[in-house]
């Protein structure tokens, strides 16, 4: 399937990290011009000769001045944005158990990745509108379906409670916006789904479905927020 991606102008925020480096790689490989985003100059740099990348912005999702500015400077250099993914946040690995239902946190951690991507969209979105096209998706994980974790729950619930919200103002522009919700992301995910938890996936995995939901293919597609790695398998009661 010729997927319509050759000569879009593609950001990858967190375009350094493990899943926003395939993400980048396999628009690349589909003649996309793809400009990797990120707080670190360094890890943008060598990601970018990696994949093949176009370029690199700094962005620190944090500061709304900073989204703002990426964005404008990728308009700049490649005269438009057609897709921006947003997959940078920090690790659920460096969420504190002991403080998951702390207030503290839990605002951090929305902040840090519900709030941080929302701020690259809407620096994104009237771009993108005034286009008339767009394609924008986001990367948020499996734990918004769960109650494991107040912290992750809450960041990753909220980044597919505004995705859809967006996605509704946005209807009949041209522009799209939808949600990848990974589980467990390894090299070699495993087969097995155990009762009550989410299936394993690729970041190969994560980045074909991402670039399907940027081509012209999916066009009728948006507001949904889908899973990678079989859904979080139900349990049976008898």
């Amino acid at each position: 399937m010729d997927l319509g991606l050759s000569g879009r102008v593609v950001l990858v925020v967190g375009g350094a990290g493990y899943i926003g480096r395939q993400i980048a790689r396999t628009f690349v490989e589909e003649g996309a011009v793809v400009v990797l985003g990120g707080r670190s100059p360094e890890k943008l740099v060598s990601a970018a000769a990696e994949v093949g990348a176009a370029g690199t912005v700094v962005v620190d999702t944090r500061d709304a001045a900073s989204a703002r500015s990426a964005v404008d400077e990728v308009v700049t250099a490649h005269g438009r944005l057609d897709v921006l993914v947003n997959t940078a946040a920090p690790s659920a690995g460096t969420l504190d158990p002991a403080r998951d239902r702390d207030a503290e946190q839990v605002l951090d951690a929305i902040d840090g990745k519900a709030m941080g991507y929302l701020r690259v969209t809407e620096a994104a979105v009237p771009v993108m509108r005034a286009a008339g096209f767009g394609r924008i998706i986001q990367i948020s994980g499996q734990n918004a379906w769960l109650s494991g974790s107040v912290t992750a729950a809450a960041r990753n619930a909220v980044v597919n409670t505004s995705a859809k919200a967006i996605a509704d103002e946005l209807a009949g522009s041209g522009v799209t916006v939808n949600v990848v919700n990974p589980g467990n992301v390894k090299d070699a995910p495993g087969a097995d789904v155990a009762l009550g938890r989410g299936g394993e996936s690729s970041p190969t995995q994560i980045a074909a479905l991402v670039a399907f939901l940027a081509s012209d293919a999916a066009a009728a597609v948006s507001g949904e927020s889908i899973a990678v790695g079989h859904r979080v398998r139900g349990i049976q009661f008898g």
